[in-house]
C-alpha cells in the first residue's frame, strides 16, 4: 500500500516530519510557556483548567498567561506583606496568622477576599473606644 490515505506516513497530514512549519529544529530545548512569558506559575496547566473548566467554547492563546500573571502578581504581593507582617512579629516563618494580618490590613486585598476564611488565621486586634477605661484627668473636666 501506498503511503496515501489514513494513517500513512507521508503526505500532508498530521504527525509528518516534512522539515516544513513551526517544527522545533534538531537538538532544540523546549522551552515551557511560562519561560517564554517569564512567569514562575505553570502557564500550561493554567490553559488545560481553562479549557476543561469549560468557561468558554475556546480559548486564545494569551489567556492562560495573562491568568498566570495575574495570580503570580496577587501571590508576590499577599507573600510580600506577610512576610512583613512575620517580621514585626520576630518570626523567620509566615504562619496563617500573618497572612490574616496582611491581608485584613491592606484594604484593596481586604476588599477582594472579604468573603475568604483563613484557617488559624484568627481576627484584628481591636478594642472599641467605648470599653476602654475611662482616664482619671477627664472626670474634673465632666463636672
Amino acid at each position: 500500500m501506498s503511503g496515501k490515505g489514513k494513517g500513512g506516513k507521508g503526505g500532508k497530514g498530521k504527525g509528518g516530519k516534512s522539515g516544513k512549519g513551526k517544527g522545533k529544529g534538531k537538538g532544540g530545548k523546549t522551552i515551557s510557556r511560562s519561560n517564554r512569558a517569564g512567569l514562575q506559575f505553570p502557564v500550561g496547566r493554567l490553559n488545560r483548567f481553562l479549557r476543561e473548566g469549560r468557561y468558554a467554547p475556546r480559548i486564545g492563546g494569551g489567556a492562560p498567561v495573562y491568568v498566570a500573571a495575574i495570580l503570580e502578581y496577587l501571590t508576590a504581593e499577599i507573600l510580600e506583606l506577610a512576610g512583613n507582617a512575620a517580621r514585626d512579629n520576630k518570626k523567620a516563618r509566615i504562619i496563617p496568622r500573618h497572612i490574616q494580618l496582611a491581608i485584613r490590613n491592606d484594604e484593596e486585598l481586604s476588599r477582594l477576599l472579604s468573603d475568604v476564611t483563613i484557617s488559624q488565621g484568627g481576627v484584628l486586634p481591636n478594642i472599641h473606644s467605648v470599653l476602654l477605661p475611662k482616664k482619671k484627668g477627664s472626670k474634673t473636666q465632666s463636672q
